[in-house]
């Protein structure tokens, strides 16, 4: 059976990517410590068709070349990752150990038993470059978080160069959907307002809310990312939607979804604004063009806010992911 490895497979994206290929007849092995997502986001099929490994990417070793022990593994989609920009700066060590060195050991798998990788980088590498981000621009992040994704893109390409391992980057952006760990205060901004709503609690826009990103239906990179199983060694897409929104909007359109649900006390509040990006969008021409990836987004965010919300309604409260910082000077006040 055609095999693959996800990492992260309980988060947002692996989960999603599960399902979707194991529905197109591949066996998929995933990995996850379960720090960012849940067991009950695991496909419910049977073994032969998923098999999981609670794993640690930075420690367990030995876990993992077990994992990657099958012969029929044609590729390793790698997308367990800390995915906090705006935290990164207070949390050095765990970003790097996490980000960096989480990735090291994955890329050593791949290299040892001749496995591509699909890695998913970030948009955060681009900086303040004007958008929309072109592939072709220099990375300049602005933090630590963009800093170790940049670090693991260097190094995919000097693996290829010495060992010739195959592998293809993806830089998506503001992913949204079911499955999408929504009690993280520091990451996921439509998650973190759809929590705060359900919990009674202002939704906290930094700043003036004018920040624009580019929200995007998680259902629209499946699709992509199978393509890349056996094509497209070598090259950097961007993936995600076109249309951006201020963050202000975003909070309306769940505060009008939250209305209807019949939670009339959504409010917004404004705080002291954070180090951030504040234009962030991609130009998806390369992943669109027919020959490439024929790659398309119809986001509705309308209707990806009502869905997720609806979603989330349903769900076990669960605790709040609240971070040991390594830096308590320049800390935010919100996130004390």
């Amino acid at each position: 059976m055609r095999t693959v490895v996800i990492t992260g497979c309980a988060g947002l994206l692996g989960s999603h990517l599960s399902r979707h290929l194991i529905s197109n007849g591949y066996k998929v092995i995933g990995i996850d410590d379960l720090s960012g997502g849940y067991i009950d986001y695991l496909p419910d099929v049977p073994a032969e068709q998923f098999e999981f490994w609670p794993i640690n990417l930075v420690d367990g070793h030995k876990s993992l070349k077990n994992a990657f022990s099958d012969k029929n593994i044609e590729a390793c989609f790698h997308f367990a990752a800390y995915a906090a920009e705006g935290l990164s700066p207070f949390i050095r060590r765990f970003n790097y150990q996490n980000n960096i060195v989480a990735s090291a050991n994955v890329i050593n798998e791949c290299i040892n038993n001749d496995i591509k990788l699909i890695f998913t980088s970030s948009m955060a590498i681009y900086g303040r470059h004007h958008p929309p981000f072109k592939e072709s621009m220099l990375p300049v992040p602005i933090d630590p978080y963009g800093i170790a994704k940049y670090a693991v893109e260097m190094d995919l390409k000097i693996a290829h160069e010495q060992h010739d391992l195959r592998y293809t980057i993806v830089r998506p952006h503001n992913i949204v959907g079911i499955y999408q760990n929504i009690w993280d205060k520091y990451r996921n901004v439509a998650g973190i307002f759809i929590r705060r709503v359900l919990d009674n609690e202002p939704m906290l826009i930094y700043g003036d809310g004018e920040q624009t990103r580019a929200f995007s239906d998680v259902k629209y990179y499946m699709e992509p990312f199978e393509k890349l199983i056996n094509k497209w060694n070598g090259w950097t897409f961007n993936l995600g939607a076109d249309k951006t929104y201020t963050i202000n909007e975003l909070a309306d359109t769940v505060q009008r979804v939250a209305w209807k649900n019949g939670y009339y006390g959504a409010e917004k509040k404004n705080v002291e604004p954070r180090h951030e990006v504040k234009y962030a969008h991609c130009d998806h021409s390369l992943a669109k063009n027919p020959k490439m990836l024929n790659f398309s987004d119809d986001t509705n965010l309308e209707e990806l806010i009502k869905e997720m919300f609806q979603w989330a309604m349903t769900q076990p409260k669960r605790e709040q992911k609240i971070m040991s910082y390594e830096v308590e000077k320049g800390i935010y006040d919100y996130w004390k």
